[in-house]
Formats: structure tokens, C-alpha cells, sequence
């Protein structure tokens, strides 16, 4: 029988780390069998319907690299197979109570308006989808008896369930999002790139174990994956010329390539005194020498020779991006053409 899995997210907003863990095992589960990967919307339960909240979950999905074969398959429309569902299960011990509820054993299977809960909807579905293999976080343990009961009750056996150990924050708790920056959303506007985000995941696999975050492992495969871009897709990431691919390479993250452009695009405006004057005019003198573009050798002669000599390469800095910290330095003069260079390093000398 072909591997099929399913991813079932609520539409609760932005993904966090944990249930991403669970995205990526079940695409990679799929993958390494030549499987089916089935996005399915747990949308049973109105009052954890977040507006927008399906959307931000494909959109993260999408920006991690992760696609579905089939779906999504939205909880909310499949009222009829749900309503098929319970009849059956009235058949075969479920009993009705007062109120209008049905419950089989111990567990409410419907509500009293007659629409089903989580644990019917997620049984029929992974019945009705040809779910062979269950993939999902350890805190889902306890639903396991309780749904093996449900589907011999409508007639059928539960697929093979694996439990993955769960994401942790620091303080040994599942993540969530009161541990902040851990939702997809909020990792990509700190700019870390999909790549190591996913990465990350994979080098998790299926855990036997709860771990905790490592967010320090995290930011290092953010300087891999930067490391790994081409030119053209560091610059874009960055929302910067390709030219300044070159002074982006050494950013940690995306948020920080992209004030490493704005250092040279647009840089603050700096005022230095007379002690600065000897190494601008000296970085004056040597940049006049060469013919635009710079090449990174030539670039690098310069600031090797202003270094050699005793030059103020802070105050050059500071003149030509207006930033005491930054890209490498010769990036910086690479990038500029002579007279924006030129310009620049008046600028600062009037101070």
C-alpha cells in the first residue's frame, strides 16, 4: 500500500518550531517512501479559528520549502462524512445524551448542535484519506486509545500512529508562542533564511525524546545558509544591488545583510575631527589611483596600505557609512564608486 501521511494544523496563525518539526517529519517520512503527504485544516472548533490563520500556515509552509500532494482538506466541509461517521458509530456503542451530545465511552465524539469533535473529525479523516501512517508530537499520546476505539467503532482500524518527542523552550515547557521569536513568521522577520530553519528540523528527525530548543545551533546554520546563497539570491533576500553581494557575505542573518546595505546605500551622516583628516586624505589619495569598479584586490591594497601606515580605519568607517561597526571594510570601499567615496569622506571631514 502507498505511504500516505498527513499534516493537520489548526488555523491558529504562523506556524511555531514544534508543529514545523511535525511538517518536516512527515515530508521527509513521505519522501524517503515515495509517499503522499496530505494537508489537512483541523478547523472542528470555531473558537480556535484565528482569521487569516490558514493563510499564515500555508504561507510558512510554503516558505520552508514543505509541499503537500493533495489538500488542504478543511475539517469545516467534510459535515457530511462527519454526519455519516456518527450514525455509524450510534450503531456500535456510541449513545446520545440528553443535551444532544454523543459520546462513545468516556469520549464526546459530537456536540450537542450535532457537529463533530476533534476526535471523530480526525479519526473519519485519517480513515476516509487512506492515511497509512500517523505521524504527530508525543502530547497527542493520550488521544491514541481513544481514537483506536473510535475507528473500530465506525468500522475500521486506526493507521499506525508514530510519536515524535516535542520541541522544549528553555524553561522545559512545549514551545509555544509565550516563548517568543519561535513562530516561522517571527524567524523570518529576524531574517533567519528557510534554509537553515529547515535544516534545523531535519537534523531533529523524529526525536525519541523531548529537546530543547537550540537557538544558538539555530543562528549558526543562519551563517551557513547565508554562506551557501549565490550572489543574486543574498542580494534579493537583502533587497539589494547583486554588486553588494560581497559586503552582505558576512552578515549573521538577513536583518543584519540588510542594514549592511543600507550602510552604504544610505548611510547615516558622521562628523569627525581633526585627528581623522591625515587617514581620509590618505584614503583620498590611494582611492584616486585606481579606476572604478574596484576589484577586491584592489580594494583590499588600499585598506592594507592605509593599516600599514597607521590609518584611522574606524574614522574611515565611520565616513563612509556612518556606522562604527559593519561590513568588512573593503566591501564598504569596493562598493562605493570614487566620487560617492570622494564625497563621502568630505562630507565627514567638515566635522
Amino acid at each position: 500500500m502507498p505511504v500516505r501521511v498527513r499534516f493537520a494544523p489548526s488555523p491558529t496563525g504562523s506556524l511555531h518550531l514544534g508543529n514545523a518539526l511535525t511538517a518536516v517529519a512527515n515530508r521527509a517520512f513521505a519522501d524517503a517512501r515515495g509517499g503522499v503527504l496530505v494537508l489537512r485544516i483541523d478547523d472542528t472548533d470555531p473558537r480556535r479559528v484565528v482569521e487569516g490563520g490558514e493563510e499564515a500556515i500555508l504561507a510558512d509552509l510554503r516558505w520552508l520549502g514543505i509541499a503537500w500532494e493533495e489538500g488542504p482538506v478543511r475539517q469545516s466541509e467534510r459535515s457530511t462524512v462527519y454526519e455519516e461517521a456518527l450514525a455509524r458509530a450510534l450503531e456500535h456503542g456510541a449513545t446520545r445524551d440528553d443535551d444532544g451530545a454523543v459520546r462513545l465511552g468516556r469520549t464526546t465524539i459530537a456536540r450537542p448542535d450535532g457537529t463533530a469533535t476533534y476526535q471523530l473529525a480526525s479519526v473519519v479523516d485519517d480513515l476516509d484519506l487512506g492515511i497509512t501512517h500517523v505521524i504527530r508530537g508525543s502530547d497527542h499520546r493520550p488521544n491514541l486509545a481513544v481514537q483506536q476505539e473510535i475507528a473500530r467503532a465506525l468500522g475500521g482500524e486506526l493507521p499506525e500512529v508514530i510519536h515524535h518527542g516535542l520541541l522544549l523552550g528553555a524553561d522545559g515547557k512545549k514551545l509555544s508562542k509565550r516563548h517568543g521569536h519561535t513562530a516561522v513568521a517571527e524567524l523570518r522577520a529576524d531574517g533567519i533564511p528557510s534554509a537553515a530553519v529547515r535544516a534545523y528540523l531535519k537534523e531533529l528527525g523524529l526525536p525519541t525524546h523531548d529537546v530543547q530548543l537550540d537557538a544558538s545551533r539555530l543562528r549558526r546554520f543562519a551563517i551557513d545558509a547565508i554562506a551557501a546563497m549565490s550572489d543574486e539570491e543574498l542580494a534579493a533576500a537583502a533587497a539589494a544591488p547583486v554588486s553588494l553581494a560581497p559586503a552582505l557575505r558576512g552578515a549573521r542573518d538577513l536583518v543584519e545583510a540588510r542594514s549592511f546595505a543600507e550602510q552604504i546605500l544610505d548611510p547615516a551622516p558622521s562628523a569627525l575631527d581633526a585627528a581623522a583628516h591625515p587617514t581620509l586624505e590618505r584614503f583620498a589619495e590611494l582611492r584616486a589611483g585606481f579606476a572604478d569598479p574596484l576589484t577586491e584586490a584592489d580594494a583590499r591594497s588600499i585598506v592594507r596600505e592605509l593599516k600599514a601606515v597607521g590609518g584611522d580605519l574606524r574614522a574611515l568607517r565611520l565616513a563612509l557609512t556612518g556606522h562604527h561597526r559593519g561590513p568588512e571594510l573593503w566591501t564598504v570601499v569596493a562598493a562605493l564608486p570614487a566620487p560617492e567615496a570622494e564625497r563621502r569622506i568630505v562630507v565627514a571631514g567638515r566635522g
